[in-house]
């Protein structure tokens, strides 16, 4: 199959217009006849969902949380992008998307990733039409504050709540959908398989994660909007029920999945404490405004922070990247945190962490002024750990956040599998080999409320309605496919819980495809994986049965699909033989340790096709042309 990203003619800032002019239309009274599955109900899930209900189609939601209130965009700190210039600082739309590019290491499609700086400013108006509460000025005006990778200041926030109250606005605008009768929402359901009729997509199998009960759902156009696979490390800030199943199944009826190699690692968590940890606990990158980040000069020096003197301290991110500093992208930042600690200057018990310091901010601007920007998060903090961080620093760490990677889609946000739509953080489309911070909430809301709807509308447009239902042949297949599989995890009766499988996966991918990667760790991983794989379905542990509540079914379903996608993820990173962004190789950086890129070889999306459990996918490429922007070494210095 060749890959078409169906990118719009003409200049680029007009190509989004375009498109949409030359796109087909269905009539308001037509829009009954149409029926659309979303699966997820998160920012881009919750706001498609809503939006496509709201232009009169049939539409079903589905999540696997019991409300989609506790989708995983609740966790959301910092803030949200958007190009508005309200600072008078030099922003625009132009800078937002160049900005994008770079920090993604000129790894991304310049037309989303345009198009997505050009519906951030539409983003906002929308949020506060709803009523979500943005931190204003005195004078009250919206407020916004700086965030890594930008010498601007265009992240609208909510203290450090900001994914909570944007989920809260799109979720009423989805509950009144609901109320109208408009959406049926079907919550505590997972997504188990993707059904392809006539090399289209017409629906999912589900299984109610309460009764057990295995059923089909039939639509004329099935939207993924299912998170990314940061769990594939076991450890990450991602909520332990993320995983990669919806988007992993569709991959194997035909989706072909990019760049998953591409994987951000977060350089402002909480350390880790110990062995048996299920997750790791995000401290919002808007920290890093009035935080400074240091570590003693001297190795193993065990003194408290308040005793080591100023000349004694290394402000690493400020000597080694002064025009940025505390707020070098995020790639850069963890990876200069990483050389930190094995440079034997790390802090805390385990000296695998670095300081995260407000005196210098407490002492300029005052505790209550502190308190009012991330007075909520110094709290979690001092939950988490005991420790008050208004009177010692922070102690943090690099750990896995977001992905980049995700199945392929064209400029349509269409999948290889006709009327397979995947937005947010499910897509590979905007973001390159790293993602700016407050890009994501801006990604999955420009995707749910203005880009599918009028996308989606031109494929239905062109389609036709969908005369297949669920009693399908290829529907009862798909289910008793489910059905075996959930058999077979239950007939195994080995002496091992899902769960060991997946924090045994996770070291080998963390040590080996984490925030460095060598040919040697690739290739060992890609030894290890199928060994881990083989045990698990002979020696899997599953207790109760299908038709109830039972978690640990649910993990085993979830683990067998990472144990399969970790492999392709170590093929990815072993094929794109440079450093990019997230993507470091370590064979390619400079005598500096930044990381060296090869565009005559690598200016490409890898995009892969399933070709069966523990068999090496085929590898497709889309070029990447950049027109507008010239290819630089990215330099943050």
């Amino acid at each position: 199959m060749k890959l078409d990203a169906k990118i719009p003619s003409g200049p680029l800032a007009e190509k989004w217009d375009k498109h949409k002019f030359e796109m087909k239309l269905v009539n308001p009274a037509n829009k009954r006849k149409y029926k659309a599955i979303v699966v997820g109900s998160g920012l881009a899930g919750g706001a498609a969902a809503a939006s496509l209900a709201e232009l009169g189609y049939q539409v079903s939601c589905f999540c696997y949380q019991d409300s989609p209130r506790r989708a995983h965009s609740i966790a959301a700190q910092g803030g949200i992008n958007a190009s508005k210039n309200y600072q008078n600082d030099g922003d625009s739309v132009y800078r937002l998307f160049y900005g994008t590019i770079k920090g993604g290491d000129f790894r991304s499609r310049e037309a989303n990733t345009y198009r997505l700086a050009e519906v951030s400013a539409e983003i906002i108006d929308q949020c506060v039409a709803q009523g979500v509460p943005f931190a204003r000025e005195d004078g009250g005006l919206l407020d916004n504050r700086s965030f890594g990778g930008a010498q601007v200041s265009r992240t609208f926030y909510a203290r450090g709540q900001t994914g909570q109250q944007l989920l809260l606005g799109a979720y009423s605008a989805l509950s009144r959908q609901i109320g109208k009768g408009a959406v049926k929402m079907y919550s505590r359901m997972e997504m188990l398989d993707l059904v392809v009729v006539d090399d289209r997509a017409r629906g999912i199998v589900v299984r109610d994660m309460v009764t057990g009960e295995i059923s089909s759902h039939a639509a004329d156009a099935v939207i993924l909007a299912t998170g990314g696979y940061g769990n594939v490390f076991y450890l990450s800030t991602n909520a332990t029920g993320c995983n990669v199943t919806a988007t992993y199944r569709a991959h194997k009826k035909g989706a072909y999945f990019a760049n998953p190699c591409y994987t951000q690692i977060h350089p402002t968590c909480i350390p880790l404490s110990g062995d048996y940890q299920s997750k790791l606990t995000l401290m919002s990158e808007s920290l890093r405004n009035d935080g400074r980040i240091w570590v003693p000069k001297k190795r193993g020096d065990d003194r408290p922070a308040a005793q080591i003197p100023e000349d004694e301290r290394d402000y690493y991110l400020e000597r080694k990247y002064p025009s940025f500093g505390n707020l070098a992208p995020r790639d850069i930042s963890s990876r200069s945190a990483k050389e930190a600690c094995d440079d034997g200057r790390g802090v805390g018990e385990t000296k695998v962490g670095v300081y995260l310091d407000f005196a210098d901010a407490i002492k300029r601007l005052g505790k209550d002024t502190i308190s009012e920007r991330y007075g909520n998060l110094f709290d979690m903090y001092n939950r988490i750990t005991g420790e008050d961080p208004y009177t010692v620093p922070m102690r943090i760490y690099p750990a896995s956040h977001y992905t980049m990677g995700g199945l392929w889609v064209d400029y349509n946000l269409e999948s290889t599998v006709p009327g397979l739509f995947v937005l947010g953080e499910a897509n590979f489309s905007d973001h390159g080999a790293n993602r700016l911070g407050a890009s994501a909430l801006m990604q999955g809301l420009a995707d749910g409320y203005f880009v599918i709807p009028y996308t989606i509308g031109n494929f239905y447009a062109r389609s036709g309605v969908s005369e297949v239902t669920t009693e399908h042949a290829e529907f009862k297949k798909v289910e008793a496919d489910v059905n075996e599989r959930m058999n077979k995890f239950l007939s195994i009766k080995g002496n091992r819980t899902p769960d060991s499988f997946h924090r045994e996966l996770g070291k080998v991918m963390w040590e080996n495809c984490g925030m460095g990667r060598n040919e040697a760790g690739l290739k060992k991983a890609l030894e290890l994986i199928p060994k881990i794989r083989e045990e698990f379905w002979t020696n899997l542990k599953v207790l109760g049965k299908n038709e109830e509540l039972n978690q640990s079914l649910e993990l085993a379903g979830r683990v067998a699909d990472f144990l399969e996608f970790a492999e392709m993820m170590c093929h990815d990173a072993l094929d794109r033989d440079e450093s990019c962004g997230a993507h470091f190789r370590e064979e390619h950086q400079t005598e500096e340790g930044e990381a060296v890129r090869n565009d005559a070889d690598y200016l490409y999306v890898s995009a892969w096709e399933y070709t069966g459990a523990g068999q090496k996918p085929n590898l497709h490429k889309e070029p990447l042309v950049f027109e507008n922007v010239e290819l630089a070494t990215r330099s943050y210095k």
